[in-house]
């Protein structure tokens, strides 16, 4: 790849960002791999490092608005932080990317982009079952430590594949926490995101995942896509560019499992 596909790379998934509010990483570690032909721990690596800089300037907004809940971000970070830990270190145990596990992330990043259509597709279902099942929550102390296990949760689907942190992260936020604002969910799941993505990203970087060119060329055409994918949002249904977006993942998903 040349600096000018890095830079399409990036443009082509900030304006699916900026369209639908999906979080990079479902889009951007299948783009880079598939089309691209980026190793699959190349693209988890660097895809980890644009997203703990994106999603950082995205929670200084956020939290300009008050639509971050500082204590369950705290209660994700106690489960996240510590797995993203022990899950670099096993990754570095395994030692160096050899066939078969290159093939195994492959098949990881698959499964998560197939939870992040899932995730889109029936979110709203899941969330009503849940409004209409209040029983079924857990509060005071199983919330909290619930709240601690998704975090854990979403790490592993994080450190591996690069993806979990957006939608997935958003649909279960609301499922323990039904009561949220839609911008509180959105606000809660991107600071969540920073501290994950950075550390995860970081690890990566440490076990030479980072590819600083690509990174660069990504946040290069990306900022200015977004931008642009926000204003085409407003003309645009939401319900039929969430549909179409998951109907491609689920594509995507099942192509990267079955290869």
């Amino acid at each position: 790849m040349d600096s000018s596909q890095f830079i399409l790379s990036g443009e082509l998934v900030g304006l699916l960002v900026g369209m639908t509010g999906v979080g990079g990483g479902s889009l951007m570690t299948p783009l880079l791999t598939i089309i691209f032909g980026v190793a699959p721990t190349t693209a988890v690596g660097t895809d980890l490092a644009f997203a703990a800089i994106t999603k950082g300037f995205g929670t200084a907004a956020n939290r300009l608005h008050g639509t971050v809940r500082w204590d369950i971000v705290r209660l994700l970070c106690v489960g996240s932080l510590t797995t993203a830990v022990l899950s670099i270190l096993i990754l570095k145990y395994v030692g160096p990317v050899s066939k078969n596990f290159n093939h195994l992330i492959s098949i990881s990043i698959g499964i998560s982009v197939l939870l992040t259509a899932a995730s889109l597709l029936f979110r709203a279902q899941i969330v009503k079952w849940v409004q209409d099942n209040p029983g079924f929550l857990p509060s005071g102390t199983s919330l909290k430590l619930a709240t601690i296990l998704v975090g854990a949760v979403i790490d592993v689907l994080v450190t591996v594949s690069s993806i979990g942190a957006g939608a997935i992260g958003a649909t279960l936020i609301l499922v323990l926490y039904p009561h949220l604002k839609p911008a509180q969910v959105a606000g809660t799941d991107i600071a969540y995101a920073v501290p994950l993505t950075a550390l995860a990203g970081i690890g990566h970087w440490w076990l030479g995942n980072v590819h600083f060119d690509l990174l660069f060329g990504l946040l290069l055409g990306s900022v200015p896509a977004i931008w642009l994918g926000a204003k085409l949002s407003s003309t645009l249904s939401e319900r039929a560019t969430r549909t179409t977006l998951a109907a491609t993942l689920f594509l995507v998903g099942i192509k990267l499992v079955s290869s």
